[in-house]
Formats: structure tokens, sequence, C-alpha cells
């Protein structure tokens, strides 16, 4: 199919190139050029806007950083919107704001698009082995036709329910992400700080009752210093908050959220462009 993807940084990367190991043509675009380069060497096309990428496109996928970069992405004279044509099937995989998700669809209904929120779970790795966790928010029946596409780049795939539905999911999701990571970094001070050895901890943690994702994933990249965002710090924070926000329209108190929201806000100073990971920093002997 002709597919378009707005977004090339470390998920897009991924996904980008396993949509071309399908046999898809992709037709990419990005605010800094340069890290479109990892794809466009394996047959994806440049455009010079996210208009120019939906005219060319039959499906058009968005994943960049913030509600208001998608709002600029689908709702400027140069955005999705005024590229796509009547029937095409627009799909945002950033992790947005439900209220956001809920009026590009209306908006897009209106001219004749079919619109999806799709957001994902997974991290960089998931984006490179094509094994994400799909959350998808939409009409059943758009759903249906994109599913056979989001199978070339995910392994779970869920509709989640109407319009924001899968943005609603996401939030659910990154409140455990976050709650997982805080208690691995925990785990790692307390180990450290009592003289444990830490490979020994981590095959302990792996295989009893504190075993995670972000045990299997990021305790090994602490261990070895590797702190490069798979998942930027200041990205979940963005999203604790949009979940806090969205707790509070429905009237529920979330106080490990808060907390969390606290703790990433702090790292994001310094080190917001690192990897969930170095929560760890927060505490003075991983510093």
């Amino acid at each position: 199919m002709h597919i378009g993807f707005i977004g090339t940084g470390v998920m897009g990367t991924g996904i980008i190139n396993n949509l071309l190991q399908a046999g898809h043509q992709v037709t990419v675009y990005n605010r800094t050029p340069a890290k479109a380069e990892p794809v466009l060497a394996h047959g994806a096309v440049w455009a010079e806007t996210p208009k120019a990428v939906a005219q060319q496109s039959q499906i058009t996928f968005t994943m960049v950083g913030y509600p208001r970069d998608v709002e600029e992405v689908w709702l400027s004279k140069n955005g999705v919107f005024a590229g796509a044509s009547r029937g095409d099937i627009l799909v945002d995989m950033t992790t947005s704001t439900p209220k956001l998700a809920e009026q590009l669809a209306q908006k897009g209904e209106s001219l004749g698009f079919q619109v999806l929120d799709s957001p994902v779970s997974g991290g960089d790795i998931g984006a490179k082995n094509g094994t994400l966790s799909i959350m998808v928010g939409g009409k059943t029946a758009t759903f249906e036709a994109l599913r056979p596409v989001l199978k070339d780049i995910g392994q779970q795939i869920v509709h989640a329910g109407s319009a924001g539905k899968g943005q609603h999911m996401k939030m659910s999701n990154n409140i455990g992400v976050a709650a997982t990571v805080i208690t691995m970094a925990e785990s790692m001070v307390y180990a450290k700080a009592a003289g444990l050895d830490m490979t020994s901890a981590y095959n302990v943690w792996c295989a009893g009752a504190a075993g995670s994702w972000s045990v299997d994933n990021y305790m090994p990249r602490v261990m070895t210093g590797d702190y490069a965002a798979g998942f930027y710090a200041k990205h979940l924070l963005k999203d604790l908050r949009i979940a806090l926000d969205s707790a509070a329209e429905m009237h529920i108190e979330l106080p490990g959220t808060k907390l969390a929201e606290s703790l990433f806000e702090k790292l994001s100073q310094d080190h917001g462009d690192e990897g969930v990971q170095a929560i760890v920093k927060l505490w003075q002997q991983f510093q």
C-alpha cells in the first residue's frame, strides 16, 4: 500500500522500517530532515510537508512528540487534513490527549476521512522488532480495514472503543510503566546500598514476583550505564500529566501517579532527553 508516516524519531524509525520490509511504499516527513536519513536509506521516500505526505498516501500515520505538535501536523495549512483525500485512513500514533483524538475524529469525519487514534507500547525494542502493543480508538470498520497493516508493526492489537479510547488505554498503560520503572529504580538503589551483586539481584527479580517488563528491559541498560532513550523521560512526564488531567475530568484520585509525575518532573529538569531508566539518577548511588 501507499503509506505515509510523519515523525521519524526513535519509535517511528523502527515502525517505518517494518512497513518497508512488509513491502509497502512509505513516504515520510520529519521536522528535522536529518533524522529521516536512516529510513530513506532503507527505501522510504521524502516529502516536504505533512500535506504532501497525505497527498501521496492511502493511509497516513503521525507519531510526534506532544499534543501541540499533533495539532500543527494535522490542522495547519500544510497539514494532514489539507492533503488527504476522501476515504483515506488517517492515524495518530502519538500518545496525546483523548479530547484531541475525539476532536480530530469529528473533524475528519466531516471532511470525509477515516480517523483513528492508535498509541503504542513496547518502546524502541518493540518498534524495531515489530512486536508493539497497539491500542486503537475509532470506528470498528476503519479499525478492521487497518488491522492488516497494523499486523506488520505490532503483535497485540486491541480495538479499545470509540475515538479517544485508544488514548485512554495508553494512559492506563503508562501509569503502570511509571510505577514499574520507579519500583525497579528503588529496588536497584536498595540492592546497591546493601552491597548486593546486581546481576544476582537482577536474576532473582526476573524469576520472581518482582519481575516486570521494566526489570527485563531497563535494568540491564542501567547496569551497563546505557541511558539512551527508547522512551524519553520527558515524554513519560507528558503522559502522566495527560493521565492526571483526564483523571480529574473523571473525578478520580491517582496518588501514585501524582508521585510519579513529581519524580519525573524532577528528573526531566536535567535528564528529560534520556530514557525513563535514568530515573535511578535521582539517587546518589547512580549519579
